[in-house]
């Protein structure tokens, strides 16, 4: 049994940085895939980003976040991290990571994952 924890949410005012974690337990980054999600009110939830160990992070960002939103992880910690600068109002989300077991040799997407963490919330607001 594995458990994803995020963690780092909270409210920040418009121009401000926040790094989320999401920590695996349980299991290790060499057996399961990470991606950062984020879902908004009345919204769909949108992929972010992934850590795939072997092929590293995955670049393709929605352009909602490119260039201010950055994934990295710490193997040895078994954690994903999400950095994100810049912040914009429409970025307030609950942000979410999933796994996806390498056996799939791809990114867990929206509607293919092994499991999810609880989330956590990011306001942006002045």
């Amino acid at each position: 049994q594995y458990q994803l924890v995020e963690t780092g949410g909270g409210l920040v005012q418009p121009g401000g940085s926040l790094r989320l974690s999401c920590t695996l337990s349980g299991y290790t980054l060499h057996t399961y895939n990470i991606g950062w999600f984020r879902h908004a009110p009345e919204k769909e939830r949108e992929e972010i980003s992934c850590v795939w160990e072997e092929v590293g992070t995955t670049t393709n960002y929605p352009d909602s976040v490119k260039g201010r939103f950055t994934v990295s992880s710490d193997s040895a910690k078994n954690t994903v991290y999400l950095q994100m600068n810049n912040l914009k109002t429409e970025d307030s989300a609950v942000y979410y990571c999933a796994a996806l077991h390498k056996v799939f040799s791809t990114c867990p997407s929206v509607k293919k994952a092994n499991g999810w963490g609880q989330g956590t919330q990011v306001t942006v607001s002045s």
